[in-house]
């Protein structure tokens, strides 16, 4: 089965995203279960805890100070003892990993970023899988989250390279590459993926695709998020993304990183079960586990836990997600 490889072109994973659909999910399939448990599927629960008055420009996020019209109000970061007391309620639901988003360009060294440290040093000492997504970040600051334990770090390339000025003017490509090593080098796991249906070509999402699996390691984690078009934000009228794409980039993730967690993320909410599971089929083995998503809606607990158990999976006790 195919190689671990960190030398991908654009054109031949493009190549491998237009392969005829039945033919992708077969071969991303074999793929799947040559390096990971089918069986094992990770589920991931999600808090803002800090939301609103971001000063990014990001066209789809409605957390944009730029994007007044989009009604989402600022709020001040959430005391520790209420996050954890989150986290345990989503352990307690059968998360085994919890993540905690900040609408920040990057933090501040002080009190607030103290207080994300103690969140974390309290999320892993419930035994769950600890991951943060604060923007930028400093070596010293990735440094002081792997002293507290932090098991991953989010920190998306949203797309390709090429397409990447359309969505986003305060914030470079390099940018965020520069943070994605500094959390490397602090040891910390990465979650890196993108978002589909911005309006972007399928040369884009190859071209984030090469981007990620060109990193050596892999990133440990890579969501495939299908845009939320929420009105008062400029992407507002984007159509719906079609789930076959959604199964298409599962697959083609899953094919050119073997070992990550493809997290079926943001957008899931509207497709069908028999779509989520063709997507599982694909190669995803990781979602978002509860009924919000940041500031959107995401699937009802209740209905998740039915959607795996009719399938036959049985989430197992906390995985770590695997490096290579």
């Amino acid at each position: 089965m195919s190689a671990t490889r960190h030398d991908w072109t654009v054109p031949e994973i493009q190549a491998i995203h237009d392969l005829p659909l039945l033919d992708l999910v077969f071969r991303a399939a074999q793929v799947h279960r040559a390096h990971n448990d089918p069986a094992d599927i990770q589920r991931a629960s999600l808090l803002s805890i800090k939301t609103g008055g971001c000063p990014e420009d990001c066209a789809y996020c409605p957390q944009s100070a730029h994007h007044k019209e989009a009604g989402v109000p600022r709020e001040r970061l959430m005391p520790v003892d209420a996050v954890l007391a989150e986290a345990a309620a989503a352990k307690a639901a059968g998360a085994h990993r919890f993540c905690m988003g900040a609408a920040w360009r990057q933090p501040k060294d002080g009190p607030d970023f103290d207080a994300v440290l103690a969140m974390v040093r309290g999320v892993r000492g419930l035994g769950m899988e600890a991951c943060v997504t604060l923007g930028m970040l400093t070596p010293s600051q990735a440094g002081r989250l792997a002293e507290a334990g932090l098991t991953s770090y989010n920190h998306n390339l949203d797309t390709g390279p090429d397409f990447y000025g359309d969505i986003i003017s305060t914030r470079t490509y390099a940018d965020r590459l520069d943070t994605l090593q500094n959390v490397r080098d602090a040891g910390i796991g990465l979650c890196c993926g993108g978002i589909v249906g911005m309006g972007e070509g399928v040369k884009d999402r190859a071209a984030m695709l090469q981007v990620l699996a060109n990193h050596a390691p892999h990133p440990e984690s890579v969501p495939i998020n299908a845009l939320v078009a929420v009105e008062g934000t400029p992407l507002q009228e984007r159509p719906p993304v079609d789930p076959l794409d959604l199964v298409r980039m599962c697959a083609t993730a899953r094919i050119v990183m073997p070992r990550a967690r493809v997290r079926l993320s943001a957008g899931r909410k509207d497709l069908t079960r028999e779509a989520q599971i063709l997507c599982f089929l694909a190669g995803a083995n990781s979602i978002f586990y509860g009924e919000r998503l940041l500031t959107t809606a995401n699937n009802e607990t209740d209905a998740d836990a039915e959607l795996l158990r009719d399938i036959g999976i049985t989430v197992p006790g906390l995985t770590l997600a695997a490096a290579e």
